[in-house]
C-alpha cells in the first residue's frame, strides 16, 4: 500500500506531461545517443571491411547464392548509402541537436556565473582548503587574495557580505565547457555532411521510378535510354570510366545494384596519352595519364597529368587515377583447327571488345575478344628462392559462344612458357566466371612454335593421313604376330584392324584415352571368355593403337624436316621422344577443353585506356571541419581542466585580526588539482606574509 502510495505522484508528474516533453526527453537520452553511435561505428567497420560500389555479380562471386542474398537485403553492398545509414545519420543529427538545445543554456550558465554565493560552512566541506589569521586589514588581504589569483591565471569576482565578509570567487579553465559543446555540434555537422554525401536525390529518384538501371555492358552511351541516364547535378557521386588514348568521354558510370547508371559530367575529358612503367620483373611500377578538360560552359581548355594518389581537382570534382586496361588493341590471330578435316590453319584480324563468328564443320561459332595484356608476371621457377617473379609475355582472353548457346572464357599466351624446364603453350578454359581456369599445355616444337603439335594433331584428325597412319600400324601389328602374306583373309584382316585403329583415334580426340581403354576393354570381354585369349586381345589393340599414333607423330616430323621418313634422320632424338609423351598428354586434355578451335597469337598493336575515378563529394569540407571541431572540442573536455576556488576574507572578533579561509575544487584529476591548489596556497600565504610584515603587525599562521 505504502508503494503505491509512493509511485502516485511520479505517475502523476509523468501524466501531466504533454507528449512533446516527453519525445523530447527520448530523442535527448544518453541511451539513444550512445546505442545510435555504437549502430553508426558497426556499419562503419562493415563497410571499411566489406569492398563498397562493386556489381552484384562480382559479391555473387564472392559469398554464393545465400550470403550475398542475406548481404543484399542488409544494404552491405553500399552502406553508405543504405537507407538505415542514413537514417541512424539522421536520428543522430536530431539527438544531438536535442541535447545541445536542452543542455547548452546550463552549460554557458555555468561558464559565466562565479558562485559568489557560498557559505564559510560550504567552504569547509571542501578537501582542498587552507585558513590564515593574520594581523592585516580585510582590504589588505583582498588585495594579496586578488594578485595571487590573478598570477596564477583565474578570473574571479568578489562579493562583499554582512559583517564585512568578502568573498573571491575564481575561475579557470572555462573553455572545458566548450569543449562538450564543441563535441556535440561537432557530431551534428559530421553527420550533416554524411547526409549530403549519401546521395538522397539519388535514393529518392530511384524509390519514385524515376531512375531506370541498364544492366548491358560494353554498349556505346548513346544506346543508354535517358531514363537511365543523370544529368549534371550539385549531389555527390562516385563512378568510374575508362577512356582509350586518343579518345574523350563527358559521363562517369555509377554502380547500382545489379547494374549502373550514367552520370553526366559539365565538361569533357580527353585523354591524350597514357603511361605505364614496369619493374625488370614485368610488374607495373607507375602510371599516369595526360589529360585534356575541354569545359564549355566556362569556356575553358586546359591540360593537366594526374598520377596514382595526384588527383586533379576541378569544380568540386576529384578526378583519380584509379586503373588501367585495354582500349581495343589490335590482335592478329591464327586459327588452328582441332577437329574436322580442314588442312591449313584460317588469319584473322580483331580488337578488343569485338565480335567475330567464325565457321567450323558447318556450324557457326561467336567470338567476344575481352581483353589484351602486354605483360604478365608470373614466378620464376629458375631462380631458387622461388621469390623473383619473370614477365612470361603478352595474352589475350576471350569468351566463345557455342552454336548450342553455352559460353566458354579462354586466356591464352602469346610465347610459350617454360615449366619444369620445357617450354608449353599455355591456354586457360573456364566455362563459367566463377570458376578457376583449366590450363591446356601444348608442347612448344624446336622451333619454339606449333607447327609440330599441329601437324601431328592433323594427322590424326584428317581422315587421309589417319588411315594411312592406321593401315600403316596394321601391317606392322601383322608381322609382328608373323602374319603378314599376300593372302586374301590377311588383307581382309589388316584392313579391319585399320578401321578399328581409326575408330581409336576418333574416340580419343573425341573422349581422351581414358574412354579409349574402356572401349578396349570392352570389346575384349565381349570377345572371348578365355583369359589367355582376352590378355593377347587387349595387347593386340594397345599395340595397334601406339603403332597408330607413333606413325602419326613420325610423319610429323619427317614432314618438319623435309625428309620421306623419320630413318632418314637416324631416327628420333631425346627430345623428340619428350616432346612425342607431351603431345600424348595435351591430346588427351583436348576433350575437355570445349572447342573445335585454338587462337594463336601472332602479332599486335596495343592500344590502352585509363581507368578513372570521378567523384563529387560537397560534404567532404563539412565532414573534414566537423572532424577538426570534434578534435578541438576533445582537446578541451580532457586536458583543459575547469578548476574553482574561493577566498572568504573575514574580520576577526580580535582587534586588528583577518581571517582568510581558501578553498577550491576541481572535478577532473582531482590529485592534479591538489598539487595545483598547494602551490596557490604556498603564493597566497607568501603575498599575505608579505603584506602583514609591510603594514608594520606582525602575524601568525
Amino acid at each position: 500500500m505504502s508503494s503505491n502510495n509512493a509511485a502516485a505522484p511520479y505517475r502523476a508528474h509523468r501524466k501531466g506531461r504533454s507528449v512533446s516533453a516527453i519525445l523530447l526527453d527520448f530523442l535527448g537520452s544518453m541511451n539513444l545517443a550512445i546505442t545510435l553511435l555504437v549502430a553508426l561505428g558497426i556499419g562503419s567497420i562493415i563497410g571499411t571491411v566489406l569492398v563498397q560500389e562493386r556489381s552484384w555479380s562480382e559479391h555473387m562471386i564472392d559469398f554464393g547464392p545465400f550470403w550475398f542474398e542475406v548481404f543484399r537485403r542488409l544494404g552491405l553492398y553500399d552502406v553508405y548509402s543504405a537507407s538505415w545509414y542514413l537514417a541512424i545519420l539522421a536520428f543522430l543529427v536530431i539527438t544531438t541537436s536535442v541535447c545541445l538545445y536542452r543542455h547548452t543554456p546550463s552549460v554557458v550558465k555555468e561558464m559565466t556565473r562565479f558562485r559568489d554565493h557560498h557559505q564559510e560552512a560550504s567552504l569547509r566541506a571542501l578537501s582542498n582548503r587552507r585558513e590564515w589569521t593574520l594581523a592585516l586589514t580585510p582590504e589588505g588581504a583582498r588585495e594579496a587574495v586578488a594578485r595571487t589569483l590573478k598570477n596564477k591565471g583565474f578570473r574571479f569576482r568578489d562579493k562583499s557580505g554582512s559583517g564585512g565578509q568578502i568573498l573571491l570567487a575564481g575561475m579557470k579553465g572555462r573553455s572545458n565547457r566548450l569543449g562538450y559543446i564543441f563535441t556535440h555540434l561537432a557530431i551534428v555537422v559530421i553527420c550533416v555532411g554524411g547526409l549530403i554525401d549519401g546521395d538522397l536525390l539519388l535514393k529518392w529518384n530511384e524509390w519514385r521510378g524515376n531512375l531506370q538501371i541498364e544492366t548491358r555492358d560494353d554498349i556505346p552511351v548513346s544506346q543508354i535510354d535517358d531514363s537511365k541516364k543523370l544529368p549534371v547535378r550539385p549531389g555527390s557521386f562516385r563512378g568510374t570510366t575508362s577512356i582509350p588514348e586518343g579518345r574523350a568521354a563527358n559521363v562517369t558510370f555509377l554502380p547500382l545494384r545489379d547494374g549502373y547508371v550514367v552520370q553526366e559530367l559539365p565538361f569533357t575529358i580527353v585523354v591524350e596519352d597514357f603511361r605505364i612503367q614496369h619493374y625488370p620483373s614485368g610488374q607495373p611500377r607507375s602510371y599516369e595519364s595526360d589529360l585534356k578538360i575541354v569545359d564549355p560552359e566556362r569556356d575553358k581548355t586546359f591540360r593537366e597529368t594526374i598520377r596514382v594518389n595526384e588527383p586533379l581537382e576541378y569544380r568540386g570534382y576529384s578526378i583519380y587515377q584509379a586503373s588501367f586496361g585495354d582500349g581495343g588493341s589490335r590482335l592478329d590471330l591464327r586459327i588452328w583447327p582441332l577437329a574436322g578435316d580442314s588442312e591449313a590453319p584460317e588469319e584473322l584480324e580483331a580488337r578488343v571488345f569485338s565480335e567475330v563468328r567464325v565457321g567450323v564443320g558447318g556450324q557457326e561459332y561467336t567470338l567476344q575478344f575481352r581483353d589484351f595484356e602486354l605483360t604478365n608476371v608470373r614466378p620464376d621457377e629458375l631462380q631458387e628462392s622461388g621469390r623473383r617473379q619473370r614477365n612470361v609475355g603478352p595474352s589475350f582472353s576471350y569468351a566463345l559462344r557455342t552454336p548450342d548457346g553455352r559460353t566458354l572464357e579462354f586466356e591464352n599466351y602469346m610465347l610459350p612458357i617454360t615449366i619444369d624446364g620445357r617450354q608449353y603453350y599455355l591456354s586457360g578454359m573456364r566455362p563459367s566466371a566463377n570458376q578457376p581456369f583449366r590450363y591446356l599445355h601444348i608442347p612448344a616444337g624446336p622451333d619454339g612454335g606449333l607447327d609440330r603439335f599441329m601437324t601431328f594433331l592433323g594427322n590424326l584428325r584428317q581422315s587421309e593421313p589417319r588411315r594411312k597412319a592406321a593401315t600403316a600400324a596394321a601391317r606392322y601389328v601383322l608381322l609382328e604376330l608373323g602374319m603378314a602374306d599376300e593372302r586374301e583373309q590377311a588383307r581382309q584382316l589388316a584392313g579391319q584392324m585399320a578401321m578399328s585403329a581409326e575408330q581409336m583415334i576418333r574416340q580419343l580426340l573425341q573422349e581422351g584415352f581414358e574412354a579409349v581403354s574402356e572401349g578396349i576393354e570392352a570389346r575384349v570381354m565381349a570377345g572371348s571368355n578365355d583369359p589367355e585369349q582376352q590378355a593377347l586381345l587387349r595387347d593386340f589393340s594397345h599395340m595397334l593403337l601406339e603403332r597408330t599414333l607413333t606413325n602419326a607423330y613420325h610423319d610429323a616430323v619427317a614432314r618438319e624436316q623435309g625428309v620421306q621418313s623419320v630413318s632418314d634422320l637416324g631416327g628420333l632424338s631425346e627430345d623428340d621422344r619428350l616432346f612425342y609423351e607431351e603431345a600424348l598428354a595435351a591430346l588427351s586434355a583436348l576433350p575437355a577443353y570445349g572447342t573445335p578451335i585454338f587462337l594463336e597469337l601472332t602479332g599486335f598493336e596495343q592500344i590502352q585506356s585509363t581507368g578513372l575515378m570521378i567523384g563529387r563529394a560537397p560534404g567532404a569540407g563539412i565532414v573534414y571541419f566537423g572532424s577538426a571541431m570534434l578534435v578541438l572540442g576533445l582537446f578541451l573536455m580532457f586536458y583543459i581542466p575547469h578548476r574553482r576556488v574561493w577566498a572568504l576574507v573575514t574580520r576577526d572578533g580580535r582587534e586588528g585580526q583577518t581571517r582568510v579561509l581558501l578553498a577550491g575544487s576541481g572535478q577532473r584529476d582531482p590529485k592534479a588539482f591538489g598539487r595545483e591548489f598547494v602551490k596557490l596556497a604556498h603564493e597566497l600565504d607568501l603575498r599575505l606574509r608579505l603584506a602583514a610584515s609591510e603594514g608594520g603587525e606582525e602575524g601568525k599562521t
